[in-house]
């Protein structure tokens, strides 16, 4: 077959998904195993928002909602912005795309940092734009100064998630005020706060200030985090209505589908389950962390769900290790990160297991 494909289509490299669970046990022979290795929520939806979806499903011979009517103003009640500043899609990757569609030419520069989300420069390069990565500093966070140091006048977007995946860092506010403040003012900034519900109120960039001032940025969120509905894929946007326009322009018709619109409704007002989970989360991180440090691995700060854990060896074969135990955590070689794991908050009891194999992997392998 003779295919004509433009050479960063052929040269793109596709998100490498994980194996399914199922798949896992049955290629190492294990059974009841558990899964630390997606930043998963791992007390699930609200209930509240089952039921409603459940009620829902007998309406599935209708199109969705391409407005999201009911979602948006919701949406809008609970954080204070007006429904049109708010755009959802499939995930916030489809928001991330809608973005770059808009906004990026092919031959234009998009300047994001590594290690980060993967898939900012995917999309990019999807486009034909040009990836500018910038290293995070030693102390794994974003260079903001290194970034305006790389912008060019061919730069029209900046990606910034915060907290950052897969490290958990969070960018400094009086650092980003003084960012923003350099930065020319035709280069969209996107602020990727998928994990902001598990920062400290305190620490959180006002967000809403920067979308209504004079430069242009947007917010990335999601309810896949701490809402617990990843299998749903919703996401949003906020952003100035005229930026949001444009996104409109390109979204596809119908592109969040009924339940998650249904499901996204009911999990907004059971703040409840919102604040346990939460709540639960940091009592499990800070718990890991302390029992980490009793093992003599370095476990850094996080303002997230997830954290990494230097295991002072190799973190690929301490995953494989692991694995056959039926725990699952995440090797960061591939991130430059060749002697960490990352691993996310679970429940108490998965928490206890992780630490007992954890244990177990450092002495056979003889790490420390």
């Amino acid at each position: 077959m003779k295919l004509k494909v433009a050479p960063h289509i052929r040269t793109l490299v596709p998100y490498p998904p994980g194996k399914p669970i199922e798949e896992l046990e049955r290629e190492y022979g294990i059974s009841g195993s558990i899964k630390l290795a997606s930043n998963e929520n791992a007390w699930g939806p609200s209930p509240k928002a089952v039921s409603a979806m459940k009620d829902a499903l007998q309406n599935l011979h209708r199109y969705p909602d391409g407005s999201c009517y009911y979602l948006a103003q919701s949406l809008a009640g609970k954080i204070g912005v007006k429904s049109e500043e708010i755009v959802f899609g499939n995930g916030s990757n489809e928001i991330i795309g809608l973005l770059i569609t808009a906004f990026l030419q092919p031959g234009e520069e998009v300047i994001t940092s590594h290690p980060t989300f993967l898939m900012y420069q995917k999309l990019v390069q999807v486009q034909g734009g040009i990836n500018k990565v910038v290293e995070l500093s030693e102390d794994m966070r974003h260079d903001l100064k290194a970034i305006l140091a790389a912008v060019s006048p061919k730069t029209r977007m900046i990606f910034l998630d915060n907290p950052n995946n897969p490290t958990g860092t969070i960018i400094d506010r009086d650092e980003f005020a003084l960012f923003m403040e350099e930065l020319q003012d035709d280069i969209i900034v996107v602020l990727d706060e998928a994990y902001v519900d598990f920062v400290a109120p305190e620490l959180r960039i006002d967000v809403l200030s920067y979308i209504r001032g004079s430069k242009p940025v947007a917010a990335l969120r999601t309810f896949s985090k701490a809402y617990g509905l990843s299998g749903l894929r919703l996401g949003y946007g906020l952003m100035d209505v005229e930026i949001a326009g444009y996104l409109n322009r390109v979204r596809q018709p119908f592109n969040v589908n009924s339940l998650a619109q249904v499901g996204g409704v009911a999990a907004l007002v059971d703040d409840e389950h919102y604040h346990m989970t939460l709540e639960r989360s940091r009592e499990g991180i800070a718990w890991l962390t302390r029992e980490v440090e009793k093992l003599g691995c370095r476990p850094m700060k996080t303002q997230t769900n997830f954290f990494l854990i230097d295991v002072k060896g190799d973190g690929r074969m301490l995953y494989e290790h692991m694995l056959h135990q039926g725990v699952i955590v995440r090797p960061m070689e591939a991130y430059g990160y060749p002697n960490y794991i990352r691993i996310t908050v679970g429940r108490r009891d998965e928490n206890q297991r992780f630490v007992g194999a954890l244990a177990k992997s450092l002495k056979e392998l003889g790490y420390g």
